[in-house]
């Protein structure tokens, strides 16, 4: 009986093959007593396991093929860090000790700990992190019952098999690398998951979040997993096999198609030249960039560097990571948003009054965090300036809202430049200074602004979230955030008018720049630069190749007197 799925499609495309079901059995947990005299050997065989286990991992990190994307190695090393940590290595020896119970009930008590504090932490990519701890624990279990250092031998036809999973560890992924399976299906996980990056880095169509695939499917059964629509189909007839291996081959053909199209100028049908540049997060996100043509980095998010640990980093740290990335792009700009902290956010070395702020989308975030903070603000900025020498470095700020923060920010990069030049340091002193324009206040009041800035960009993301009081993250109200909103769209006219006038450099770096769909749209308003993810850049080139500007400018004042968001998208529906 032919069944579908549904979930959160990762990376894009379709793959057809037969299932191959991992097994991660959970380990039942038992509990029992210990005597005060066998607490000691307890404790002995609890540090057993957690040394094979770290052996494990570590084989498993030195064995990483050098063809494995590079997010790989960090997640082990995460794992590892884990492992290493007090909260699971010592503390269930603790337990061990005051309850006198034995070791797997220690750490199944610890593991219920942590998973708790995981649970109420609101920053997304952090609250996934909830599944390394599981991964590792898993791993002490089955050492404990002498289960661990087993080697998985791949089925031999792997590249035509679909791995089915309620989860895979990045430990999973370094040995399922080489065996290059078509697609995975797993029943947990989220667009931010370790599952969901590795994907997205080994270019397979896979499906997260299915509930209950490991259950519904058999080994050898039938798959088609369409990456793009998140639907996995069990059992399919073979007219949807059929029906499937078209848009197969379409998709190939398209992808093949976008990739002549790396090196063509981003020019619209009537000759003006449109800038596309890319969005990253870390330093080893620089191969794609490259790989798709993107004329720069609009967009790096170095908040990154600041999450997932126990502490902040230092400048020497902070330093190499930029200028990795400077260096990397070899002359082409790029642009490193100064760390936008809070909200969604939420570092684990932040304070508790700060983690439990009742509304932190309306507190200490982005820029007023840094001002508040001087020391972790001036230890960044030494950082980028250092950073800049090694090429075409600019500085973006995030949330301004008023003139007074802009100059406040500029007093702190001159009172570090002036200490850098004292120390004898080498820093540039041609940094372009810019600001995202996010809140309503400042795209209101931009042009003031404007007249301290050398460029802004515009964060479409959380401009909507604050124009029409949604949290995109609430399913109850996600459906209100609305792009195509006649509200949000005024500002962002208002915001490229302004900036036009007074020739000031305007981009937009939120969502809304790399979906292919409102490509017109921004054109129409005057956005003549794009920053997007790297995997979104040669869509909306191959949208701007089509357009001609001299038909789109026109709509401009239709878009802008429209009532709603129905009536912008049946404009944008008769264009062309």
């Amino acid at each position: 009986m032919t069944i579908s799925l549904h979930g959160i499609g990762i990376g894009g495309g379709i793959a057809i093959g037969r299932a191959h079901l991992v097994s991660h059995t959970d380990l039942e947990v038992a509990h029992y007593e210990i005597t005060d005299a066998e607490v000691a050997g307890e404790i002995a065989r609890f540090d057993a396991a957690v040394r094979v286990t770290r052996k494990e991992l570590e084989l498993l990190w030195g064995s990483i093929p050098e063809n494995a994307p590079t997010e790989l190695g960090a997640f082990l090393s995460l794992h590892v860090m884990l492992l290493n940590d007090h909260t699971i290595a010592r503390e269930p020896r603790d337990i061990i000790t005051e309850q006198h119970c034995n070791a797997e009930w220690a750490l199944k008590l610890q593991q219920d700990r942590l998973l708790e504090q995981f649970d109420v932490i609101e920053e997304e990519y952090l609250r996934e992190r909830r599944t390394d701890v599981i991964q590792v624990v898993e791993r002490v279990f089955k050492a404990l019952a002498g289960q661990g250092g087993g080697q998985y031998v791949p089925p031999e036809d792997s590249r035509e098999r679909i791995l089915v999973a309620n989860d895979l560890s990045p430990a999973d992924m370094v040995l399922f690398k080489e065996a290059q399976f078509a697609a995975f299906l797993t029943d947990v996980g989220g667009p931010t998951s370790h599952t969901a990056i590795l994907a997205r880095s080994l270019n397979i169509p896979s499906v997260l979040a299915l509930h209950n695939a490991r259950q519904l499917i058999r080994e050898g059964e039938r798959l088609i997993v369409d990456g793009t629509a998140g639907v996995a189909i069990i059992d399919p007839s073979e007219a949807i096999v059929a029906e499937y291996r078209k848009r197969q081959a379409s998709h190939a053909a398209e992808r093949k198609r976008l990739q002549r199209l790396k090196s063509t100028a981003a020019t619209t049908k009537d000759g003006v030249s449109i800038e596309l540049l890319a969005n990253i997060e870390t330093p080893g996100d620089l191969e794609p960039v490259k790989a798709n043509g993107a004329a720069g980095i609009g967009l790096y998010r170095s908040e990154f560097i600041f999450l997932g640990r126990d502490d902040l980093p230092d400048e020497e740290e902070q330093y190499e990571a930029y200028k990795q990335v400077v260096e990397g792009m070899k002359g082409q700009p790029v642009t490193i948003r100064t760390v936008d902290l809070g909200r969604d956010k939420m570092p684990k070395w932040a304070d508790e009054e700060a983690q439990s702020a009742p509304n932190p989308a309306l507190g200490l975030t982005g820029v007023r965090l840094c001002l508040a903070e001087p020391i972790l603000f001036r230890t960044q900025l030494r950082a980028l300036l250092r950073a800049g020498v090694h090429g075409k470095l600019k500085l973006l700020f995030p949330m301004l809202a008023s003139l007074s923060e802009v100059s406040q920010v500029l007093f702190h990069i001159d009172q570090v430049k002036d200490s850098l030049r004292e120390e004898g340091i080498p820093f540039s002193d041609e940094v372009q200074v810019g600001g995202m324009i996010e809140v309503p206040g400042a795209a209101l009041t931009v042009n003031h602004l404007l007249e301290r800035l050398d460029f802004i960009s515009i964060g479409t993301n959380d401009l909507i979230q604050y124009t029409l009081a949604v949290d995109r993250g609430d399913d109850a109200v996600s459906h209100l955030y609305d792009p195509f909103h006649p509200a949000v769209l005024h500002l962002i006219a208002h915001v490229i008018r302004c900036a036009d006038r007074k020739g000031v450099p305007v981009s937009v770096c939120g969502e809304m720049a790399g979906d292919a769909r409102m490509t017109r749209l921004l054109l129409a308003l005057g956005l003549r630069s794009f920053s997007m993810h790297p995997a979104q850049l040669l869509s909306v080139k191959q949208v701007i190749l089509k357009s001609d500007l001299t038909c789109l400018s026109p709509l401009a004042n239709e878009i802008e007197r429209a009532p709603d968001a129905d009536r912008v998208r049946e404009l944008l529906l008769g264009v062309t």
